[in-house]
Formats: structure tokens, C-alpha cells, sequence
């Protein structure tokens, strides 16, 4: 296969301007000439590996940040939109980098912009809807736009993942006791359906007894952030700039969430556990007392500079295949707007609960992962509550298999063990997949009316 160059002039710009020197003293500091570096920040010339060097030599920048970032994401983002009918021109992959490496804001704007249109269109699919509710703007989602702020973030906040880390020096237990005590806070444990409930007026905290102790100790960690870091989450929103005051209260949510999360696995101990324990799934629960799913989350969070685990991606499905949660800090991206490929193990795990799926994949780009999947469905707490159904899958490319348990016995020096899977059918180039529901992209279509195999076209190579 061959090597990808590296174009990264915009992450060039950041790392100059972090650093405050001129375009001078960089290339002198680099050891190449003034027009090779602008020539290379305007990604008309690739990052040589002599750079990569001396940014690592010279500064101690963690040269995955170079091949990190928006641009994968936002090309995988754009694709998918340009996959919508509405659009009759598609740009080859290779437009579709430049404008994400040398105008990530503009990029940003084409997305909002294709959203604000998907909004409009439902809205007005429904004729009750349109004429009932003229007051509304097309503005983005509160979710989506809240989704977007943690997956351009690498699923990593760093100033809120120390203050978790720092709570939890001495023992997040006894710290959240104290924290809530001194607040005359007073913790009851009842049979409710509802997980929490904070009355501030008689500062009142009720965790549903019903929830398992991971849950229950989560949500006691979430008020806790509430109570204690509210400035430091307050500033936090205040810089992403939300468009709406849902899309701000989403994220408040999400980002004590976070917090809570982050201290029950607090980074660096969690980190050494993973890497000691092999990423097991099953030990680190035990370890830090947190459920599958919690701990699947976490791992996909430690993208910390300077001290990065095994970059894994994490994804939430329900049984319709919609993609609930989302994140990514590997090559592999996820469709924004509806469910997961149907050839990827996660859609298995609901067949087989209790058990942990392994899957070799290779997506359309020739990177293969070693792909995770499990059943966390959660019983009511009582004979006629309903069931909440989900599964989450988790993994990472295989370069890394041999620092996980679970790529142990697996026989990936064989090509032909790795199932083919995709992000989404229509940006998807394979040209014989059993499972297509619609055409490619960028490819022409034969229709023979007296020939019918699997589908009822042919896709051009």
C-alpha cells in the first residue's frame, strides 16, 4: 500500500503560534528555509520527516498531533454530506483535504450550513409540524451541536480532566463525602426510577437504589461536579460558544459527566492500569468500580498531550442501529446521520448478552482494527419497566493488538481474516458488498434489466 504523504500545514500554523515565534525563527529552528516552511504551511509541500524530527527534538511536540485533529474527521464529515441527493457535484477525495487542511473554518460553516438544510427539509416533510410551530429558526440541534463540540475536542478537556484528577489524589469517595458535607448536602438512597434528584432548597440528593453501585456512585460524582466545579464547567462553556441555551445546558451535562467519569478513573492511574491490565475490560470494572460501558468510554478519552494511551474508538447503538454515542481518536470515523455499518460485530452483541465480541475489520482505506463488542442492556428494576437496549463497540487499528488481551489468539497475519466493514453505504467504495443499500459514491452504475445478482446494478471499479 502506499504511504500517505503528511499535509498538516494548519496544525504547523498552531503549533508556531503556540509556541510564539515568527515564520523565521521556526524554519531557522527546523533547519529549512523560510519559503520551504510557508510552502509547507499552505500544504503545497508534505511535512518531511526532518521536520517531524526536529518539532520533536527541538520543541517536544508529540508528533501524533500532526496526524491528529479535525482534518480525517472533517473529510469524513464533508463526504457524508456531499452524499445527500441534493448535491450533484462530488469533489474528489483529494479537494476535500485541501479544504479541510487550508480552510477548516470554512469546512465547519459548509457542515452547519448542510444541517441547518436537513433540519428544514424534515420539518417541512411534516405539514402539522411546519405550519404549527412558524416561530422556529433553523439553528443546529442542541445535540448535534453538542456532539460536535466533544468530537472535535478528541473527546478530551483537559482542564476539567486534571481538576478530576486532583479530587481524586486523596480518594474520590471521601472527597465527594466531604465536598457534599461541607455543603450541608445530605445523600438518601430511595426506590425510584429516577436515577438523580438535587433539591437545592433543602439540599437534598436522592440516588435511585434501583440503579447497580457503578451508576449510582456516577451520578453521585455528576452532582458532585455540579456543586463544586460549576466556574470551571461555566468557563469551559463559555469558550465552545453554543448557539442556544439547550445546546449549553446539553453540554453542562456532558462535561460533569466527564468530571465524574474522569474521577473515578482519574487519568495517570488509569492509563498505568489499562496498559498493566491489557485494556481487560472485565479488570479495570473491578479496579475502578465502573461499569463496561463507563470504562469503554474512558479509554477512548486518554488523548492527554504528552501522555496518550492506545488511541481506541467508542461507539453506543441501539437495536435500530442509531449511533447514540460517538467518538473517535482513531483513523475510523462514523457516520453523523444515521446507524452503523451492519457488518460490524456491534450489531451482533445484542444477540449474545454477557458475552465480549472480537472481530478483525478493514475499512475501505486498507486500515484494519481489532473491534470489540458487547450487550449493556439495563433491566427497569422492576417486572414491568421497560428494558433499555444498547450495545457498545470499541477498538483500535491493530498495530496496537498486541497491547490488548483481547487480539490474543487471533490470527492477524492472515489478510483474509479481517472482515470488510464501512462508515456509511454511500461513502463506501466497496464495489460488491452484500449488504448495500444504496450506490456509491463517484461511481457509475450498469443496470442490466436481464441479469439480477445480489443487488440490482453493477458498481464500477
Amino acid at each position: 500500500m502506499t504511504k500517505q504523504k503528511l499535509y498538516a500545514g494548519a496544525k504547523l500554523k498552531e503549533i508556531r503560534s503556540r509556541i510564539g515565534l515568527t515564520q523565521t525563527a521556526f524554519a531557522t529552528k527546523l533547519g529549512v528555509s523560510l519559503p520551504y516552511l510557508n510552502q509547507m504551511e499552505n500544504n503545497h509541500r508534505p511535512v518531511s520527516t526532518g521536520v517531524v524530527l526536529a518539532l520533536a527534538g527541538e520543541f517536544g511536540v508529540d508528533v501524533t498531533e500532526l496526524t491528529s485533529g479535525d482534518t480525517e474527521r472533517l473529510v469524513s464529515d464533508i463526504r457524508e454530506a456531499l452524499a445527500d441527493p441534493v448535491f450533484d457535484a462530488q469533489p474528489p477525495l483529494a479537494d476535500l483535504r485541501l479544504v479541510a487542511s487550508n480552510a477548516p473554518m470554512l469546512a465547519r460553516a459548509f457542515l452547519d450550513l448542510h444541517r441547518a438544510y436537513r433540519q428544514s427539509h424534515e420539518r417541512l416533510a411534516s405539514l402539522d409540524e411546519a405550519l404549527g410551530r412558524e416561530d422556529r429558526r433553523t439553528v443546529p440541534s442542541p445535540w448535534e451541536e453538542v456532539r460536535d463540540f466533544f468530537h472535535y475536542c478528541d473527546n478530551y478537556i483537559d482542564a476539567i480532566d486534571r481538576a478530576a484528577e486532583r479530587v481524586a489524589r486523596d480518594g474520590i469517595d471521601a472527597a465527594a463525602e466531604a465536598a457534599l458535607a461541607a455543603r450541608k448536602v445530605v445523600v438518601r438512597r430511595a426506590d425510584t426510577g429516577t436515577l438523580r434528584h438535587y433539591d437545592s432548597e433543602t439540599r437534598l440528593l436522592t440516588l435511585s437504589a434501583r440503579a447497580d453501585l457503578p451508576t449510582q456512585r456516577f451520578q453521585l460524582l455528576h452532582q458532585t461536579a455540579l456543586l463544586t466545579q460549576n466556574d470551571l464547567l461555566e468557563a469551559t462553556l463559555d469558550l465552545a460558544r453554543f448557539q442556544s441555551d439547550a445546546a449549553r445546558a446539553i453540554a453542562k451535562v456532558g462535561l460533569a459527566n466527564y468530571f465524574a467519569g474522569a474521577s473515578m478513573m482519574p487519568y495517570a492511574r488509569f492509563l498505568e492500569a489499562a496498559a498493566a491490565e491489557r485494556h481487560d475490560i472485565e479488570r479495570l470494572c473491578h479496579l475502578f468500580g465502573a461499569s463496561p460501558e463507563q470504562v469503554g468510554h474512558r479509554l477512548s478519552t486518554l488523548q492527554r498531550p504528552g501522555a496518550k494511551g492506545v488511541p481506541f474508538f467508542f461507539v453506543r447503538v441501539d437495536q435500530a442501529g442509531t449511533i447514540t454515542k460517538r467518538h473517535s481518536a482513531t483513523r475510523l470515523q462514523f457516520a453523523r446521520f444515521g446507524g452503523a455499518c451492519p457488518l460490524w460485530n456491534v450489531h451482533r452483541a445484542f444477540e449474545t448478552p454477557g458475552r465480549i465480541l472480537r472481530q478483525l475489520a478493514e475499512t475501505p482505506d486498507g486500515v484494519r482494527y481489532l473491534c470489540l463488542a458487547m450487550d449493556i442492556s439495563r433491566q427497569g428494576g422492576r417486572f414491568h419497566a421497560p428494558v433499555r437496549r444498547f450495545a457498545i463497540g470499541l477498538g483500535c487499528e491493530i498495530a496496537h493488538a498486541g497491547a490488548i488481551v483481547y487480539g490474543d489468539g487471533l490470527d492477524i497475519a492472515n489478510a483474509d481474516a479481517f472482515e470488510p466493514i464501512g462508515i456509511s453505504c454511500r461513502i463506501c467504495e466497496r464495489t460488491a458488498c452484500h449488504q448495500r443499500s444504496v450506490p456509491p459514491l463517484e461511481r457509475q452504475l450498469t443496470i442490466d434489466v436481464d441479469r439480477r445478482g445480489i443487488l440490482p446494478y453493477e458498481v464500477a471499479p
